[in-house]
């Protein structure tokens, strides 16, 4: 879906204070919903998660993680629901077999460091990471839901957007109200700079949390120069389209898409059509090429990033601890 405007237009905006209501009872039912007890993996669990609806940088901090991880001596799995796919599972992802439709674009960005698996039943989709060999789950969704514990939850957070005007869903974006989620926490990861996100990482640093400030760096470094028609169908692409405008790319149009969004033949076409008249090359991010027919992947230029911590030394330590007191 694409954020309306007015989620971040305040929290005495009209359409806001009209849909209140309904934003304080379904917050209210997540939040008592993410306060039931749930069961042990048989291993550690460890949750990347969003306050909010919408991308804030999750899954590059979950392949950071398990980087983390993997150094530590550790065998990590992902664990993730498959945001958009039609496979209830659980089922190991299979790069030969699987597609977006199948089982969701982020987990086939995390299958490609680690085992995944996508299961809407948590607690079976753990069995089968145990089954392959995990040690160590990740999972890269599932804060708001209850069916495991985990041993360490953060809260991804994006610097420029932070949590919009702080209401629940529909009338804002947080999936419930912040001060029932803030107990399901042991710290954030700040993704970027921005007031918004720095008042979010005082509000935590206030409860005692650490706050790992982290940023995307690029790892595509030919776009200097490049005419590009840049697309993106993620939760911020504005945010993609200035990362491109940093990388030095010419950007000779730009065309946002819902996040998750499942590019029609038709709107390809569009695309590439475009491109050709602009003499402009089309550029996308990981996760949209991972949505994208075969065929036409091969003619988008991807912008790969990766997540770097200011201060990886401090999320090692906090990992670390919570490993150690994992039963």
């Amino acid at each position: 879906m694409r954020p309306p405007a007015f989620w971040a237009a305040g929290p005495d905006h009209p359409a806001a204070r009209c849909l209140a209501p309904l934003g304080a009872a379904y917050g209210a039912l997540v939040a008592r919903r993410m306060d039931r007890p749930g069961a042990r993996a048989g291993c550690p669990i460890l949750c990347l998660g969003n306050f909010t609806l919408g991308g804030a940088g999750k899954t590059p901090a979950a392949l950071a993680l398990a980087a983390l991880l993997a150094a530590l001596g550790r065998t990590p799995a992902f664990l993730s629901r498959g945001y958009g796919g039609r496979t209830a599972g659980p089922v190991q992802v299979d790069l030969g077999r699987h597609d977006a439709d199948a089982v969701g674009d982020e987990p086939l960005l995390l299958a490609r460091r680690a085992p995944t698996v996508v299961s809407r039943d948590r607690p079976a989709g753990a069995a089968l990471c145990r089954a392959l060999g995990a040690d160590t789950i990740v999972m890269d969704d599932g804060l708001q839901n209850p069916s495991l514990v985990k041993d360490l939850g953060l809260a991804v957070i994006d610097g420029p957007a932070g949590l919009g005007n702080g209401l629940p869903v529909p009338a804002g974006p947080l999936r419930a109200p912040l001060d029932r989620q803030w107990r399901h926490v042991a710290g954030l990861i700040l993704v970027g700079d921005g007031p918004p996100g720095e008042a979010v990482a005082r509000a935590a640093e206030a409860r005692g949390l650490p706050v790992h400030r982290a940023r995307l760096v690029r790892e595509t470094d030919d776009l200097a120069g490049r005419r590009c028609l840049a697309f993106a169908g993620i939760g911020r692409p504005d945010k993609f389209f200035a990362t491109l405008a940093a990388a030095g790319a010419v950007i000779a149009a730009t065309r946002p898409f819902p996040d998750h969004h499942r590019y029609r033949a038709g709107e390809l076409a569009t695309l590439a059509a475009e491109a050709q008249r602009l003499g402009a090359e089309l550029v996308t991010t990981e996760k949209d090429a991972a949505r994208l027919p075969p065929n036409f992947a091969a003619q988008v230029r991807v912008l790969r990033v990766r997540l770097a911590f200011g201060d990886a030394g401090a999320l090692r330590r906090q990992v670390q601890g919570a490993l150690a007191g994992a039963p």
